[in-house]
């Protein structure tokens, strides 16, 4: 059962490098977008990777749901693919706000405020754009490159 009537996201599988899940805009669902992406990313033989892209990821997520739903009704977009020279990583996370995430160096007392940071520290790139079609919202996306670890 998919995101409207229970627990479970929605997958779409275009090719073997490629998968796009829906999940509830909860912050108890993250802990299934990094279930899921370790081990798509594991069965893509790309373990290398698991570690800095479900770290990024996590942060993009609960940062959709914090600041880019309204509510659990609300979903969250996870898409990654791989690049077809297979040299890059690719995952956006989309929700229904289009406020655009800003970077910030959150001060030292602040409990929150540090996502970005990760994800800017981690990713070879990233940054935001609107969602794919003529739809609301916005996708956060950051790419990590296949042929290193960190």
């Amino acid at each position: 059962m998919g995101p409207a009537g229970g627990e479970g996201p929605v997958i779409s599988l275009a090719t073997r490098r490629f998968f796009r899940a829906e999940f509830p805009a909860r912050t108890d669902r993250a802990f299934a977008v990094r279930r899921m992406l370790t081990a798509f990313l594991k069965y893509w033989q790309l373990d290398h990777a698991v570690e800095s892209a479900v770290l990024a990821t996590n942060e993009l997520f609960a940062n959709a749901v914090e600041h880019g739903s309204s509510g659990p009704a609300d979903t969250v977009t996870v898409t990654v693919g791989v690049e077809p020279a297979g040299d890059e990583l690719r995952i956006e996370v989309a929700d229904g706000s289009p406020v655009r995430p800003v970077f910030r160096t959150a001060a030292e007392t602040e409990e929150s405020g540090r996502g970005l940071a990760i994800v800017d520290g981690l990713a070879n790139d990233w940054g935001s754009e609107p969602p794919d079609g003529d739809g609301p919202g916005k996708k956060v996306w950051f790419t990590l490159a296949l042929g290193r670890t960190r």
